[in-house]
């Protein structure tokens, strides 16, 4: 998971971008806005609208961000951030798949401990103190209470104006987000269509719960995004996960990046801005089927 990154797998990523892990700490959240404006499209300022929102879940109430297009209505997608939660460079990310056409829900998948941001940036969850922060915090996140937030999501997006309920859901999750846009899918097979992970975590385990076992009570299509040093720990996942689609009948894409964990996120120091853009060019064609 994002809290098992190599030392060397570390400081190399950070040494290509020009910096140490001094120097990427210091940068906190204004490294997030620096890696977004490389690597994701601008949009223009009236083309989307956005909003922080409050969705009464059966465990209490999230908060979440909430951005669409302007105008009209459209595939609603739900965002899974990875172990730093909901923050700015995860807004940005929203905010340009929304201008691409859809109603976009991040989640803070820490609403039952305290309200977003837990951190400002991924360098303050690198921290001792960070780490230490999340740890209950994600304690909470068991695979039950993902199932009962997930409802909550997507009936949330059902009730929204700028959300087309007659096209499908949409849901992507990075890191530790990636079992849960399966589990998402699970939750609500009738309405999420599709599903992408990106260097997710703990997707193909000995659990009879594990979430390439799911795939089969979903009518989903996938994209499995799997980093390079993920694959070493854990070679046999994209077999499980290749072979768990073909019995359920499900399309995914399973492939394995030239990149280490952490590499769609602007702000993480494995960020690799030319495989970060292949992975939402295909996740962009996956959600063409929404």
């Amino acid at each position: 998971m994002c809290d098992d990154f190599t030392a060397d797998a570390e400081d190399a990523n950070l040494a290509w971008r020009g910096l140490d892990r001094r120097a990427f700490t210091a940068l906190g959240a204004s490294a997030a806005l620096a890696g977004c404006a490389g690597i994701m499209k601008t949009h223009p300022a009236n083309s989307v609208q956005e909003r922080m929102v409050s969705i009464t879940t059966a465990d209490g109430v999230a908060d979440a961000f909430f951005v669409h297009p302007a105008k009209g209505s459209h595939p609603g997608v739900i965002l899974w951030p990875d172990i730093a939660g909901l923050r700015e460079a995860k807004k940005i990310m929203a905010r340009t798949l929304a201008a691409e056409g859809y109603a976009v829900l991040v989640i803070n998948p820490y609403y039952r401990g305290q309200p977003a941001p837990v951190f400002e940036s991924f360098a303050g969850f690198r921290t001792p103190e960070g780490q230490a922060k999340v740890e209950p915090l994600r304690a909470a996140l068991t695979p039950e209470a993902i199932t009962r937030d997930a409802k909550a999501y997507v009936a949330f997006l059902d009730d929204q104006k700028a959300v087309d309920t007659k096209r499908g859901i949409g849901t992507n999750g990075y890191c530790m987000g990636g079992p849960f846009a399966v589990r998402t899918a699970a939750a609500v097979p009738g309405r999420v269509r599709a599903a992408a992970s990106f260097h997710g975590a703990g997707l193909v385990t000995d659990e009879p719960d594990s979430p390439h076992r799911l795939l089969a009570s979903t009518q989903a299509s996938y994209l499995f995004a799997i980093a390079r040093n993920d694959d070493a720990k854990q070679p046999s996942q994209k077999t499980g996960l290749k072979n768990a689609a073909v019995a359920a009948g499900r399309a995914a894409e399973v492939e394995v990046y030239p990149a280490d964990h952490g590499w769609c996120v602007p702000d993480s120091p494995a960020w690799n801005p030319d495989a970060a853009d292949k992975a939402w060019q295909r996740m962009l064609a996956l959600y063409a089927v929404l």
